[in-house]
């Protein structure tokens, strides 16, 4: 945790501390300072109304030209899909856009509070999964882009993105920006529970049956109740039944189904599979007796989302005694989008050793409950990570929403933001600077309508470079 403020003064030790040496690792007793007054003090430097700015930028990077930037590295095929899928609208631009985003960001104001954050917060991102004990948890869910950075940037790429969710599904412009207000509005008040809660307990907050509730998202119900119903459904099982065929040896294997799945050449399905002996050793002990009741039967290729398109994904068909299915996804691991614009807004660039172990602690650390078989691999010099593949997963597409439900769907996003930024940041920090009044809401949504409007306008140099030539796309797919 980054704080800020005056170097702590010299004081005469307690009888604890006489008794024991200070540990390194845990907190001081007593305590030095006050979070909460850190977070209050901050606001002289960085006054929460700040944060409504949007400064133009004359050295701006091309809009087109950023996208074709972010494609350097992708499989150059696949790349015109991507294109397709980001032209379609303003919001699924946003979405692969993770870094023009953060380009901006940086040259907005920050507290300097640093958290681990998802880095690519956007509405679409947040859903369910299953837990080892087939429950669902509802949660952030992609972590491509997640790095040590300025909370700020979750909250304000949230909230553009339900402005732009909200006209996308022909919401007014009241009700948008009434959506990015409230998701700030809910983000501050679960912070500020958070801090007033003992530390356990707010490690553990908001379970899932509380967080409609705690969120006043009762308009939300009907449709949670759908997607958890049809999360259920979705597993590996399921999906191995329709995506793959006997073979005669009575295992099963991938079939083609252009252009999302299709088999590998044996060479590369090969070295796909060896990875997995260094993903076991990236595992806790006990979970390697699960793995070792499954084989290894197939490899295949399949496309991944929006913003992933283009990088390299496998799934990988494991079958039990019974032929029962269990498929993990091997996914290719870039450096996060944000790290070249870090040093900008006051922060250090992070070293990662293995792109994949980044996402898979990242993700560790921001979520309540993790997929119990993350891990991460090299192929052949590329990292990857590694997580179940169908694991029950679901999710609310934030454009489909009614004015009603989106409002409620900002307002648990915001919680669910709030409570993965509590496990890196002290909530008594970030709480102390967000306070009471409504004034950060207000300043974070007029910047969510403001970088709305930048986003449609970015969306339509790329729509009108598809249709001049300039870049190629394939929509539809």
């Amino acid at each position: 945790m980054t704080r800020s403020g005056s170097e702590a003064t010299t004081r005469t030790p307690s009888a604890w501390e006489r008794r024991l040496p200070r540990v390194p690792g845990f907190a001081e007793w007593p305590a030095a300072g006050s979070p909460k007054e850190e977070g209050k003090a901050l606001r002289k430097r960085v006054p929460r109304r700040a944060h409504a700015a949007l400064d133009p930028d004359a050295a701006r990077p091309d809009a087109v030209r950023a996208v074709e930037e972010s494609n350097r590295g992708r499989i150059p095929e696949l790349v015109p899909m991507r294109i397709g899928r980001m032209a379609a609208t303003p919001f699924a631009f946003l979405r692969g856009t993770a870094g023009l985003m953060a380009y901006d960001l940086a040259r907005t104001p920050t507290t300097r509070i640093g958290a681990q954050i998802c880095g690519d917060a956007h509405a679409a991102n947040f859903g369910l999964y299953g837990d080892a004990r087939g429950g669902l948890v509802i949660d952030l869910n992609d972590f491509d882009e997640t790095v040590r950075g300025p909370w700020e940037w979750d909250l304000k790429r949230l909230a553009a993105s339900l402005v732009l969710a909200g006209r996308e599904a022909g919401a007014d412009e009241d009700a948008c920006r009434r959506a990015a207000h409230d998701a700030v509005g809910a983000y501050r008040r679960t912070m500020r529970l958070l801090a007033k809660l003992p530390v356990l307990d707010a490690w553990n907050a908001i379970a899932d049956e509380e967080l409609v509730s705690h969120t006043d998202a009762h308009d939300l119900l009907g449709t949670l109740e759908r997607v958890s119903e049809k999360a259920r459904a979705n597993t590996s099982g399921r999906f191995a039944a329709r995506s793959t065929e006997p073979t005669e040896d009575g295992g099963r294997r991938f079939v083609d189904a252009p252009p999302v799945l299709r088999r590998v050449p044996d060479a590369e399905a090969a070295a796909v599979a060896a990875s997995l002996e260094q993903y076991l050793t990236t595992l806790p002990d006990d979970r390697l007796p699960l793995l070792a009741r499954h084989a290894v039967h197939d490899v295949a290729f399949r496309v991944v989302g929006t913003g992933s398109v283009g990088t390299r994904s496998y799934v990988v068909l494991l079958l039990d005694h019974r032929g029962e299915a269990l498929v993990l996804q091997v996914k290719e691991a870039r450096p996060s989008a944000l790290v070249p614009h870090l040093v900008t807004a006051g922060f250090e660039t992070p070293s990662a050793e293995h792109e994949g172990r980044r996402v898979v602690l990242g993700q560790k650390r921001m979520q309540v409950v993790s997929d119990i078989l993350l891990g991460w691999t090299t192929v052949e010099g590329r990292p990857f990570q590694v997580r179940q593949f169908r694991n029950r997963k679901g999710s609310v597409d934030p454009t489909a929403l009614t004015t009603d439900q989106m409002d409620d769907y900002a307002r648990m996003t915001g919680a669910l933001l709030a409570r993965a930024h509590s496990h890196s940041a002290d909530p008594r920090l970030i709480a102390g600077y967000c306070g009471k009044s409504e004034e950060l809401d207000e300043a974070v949504a007029a910047f969510a309508v403001a970088y709305a409007d930048r986003t449609e306008a970015d969306h339509a140099d790329l729509v009108t470079a598809v249709r001049a030539g300039r870049i190629a796309a394939e929509p539809g797919v």
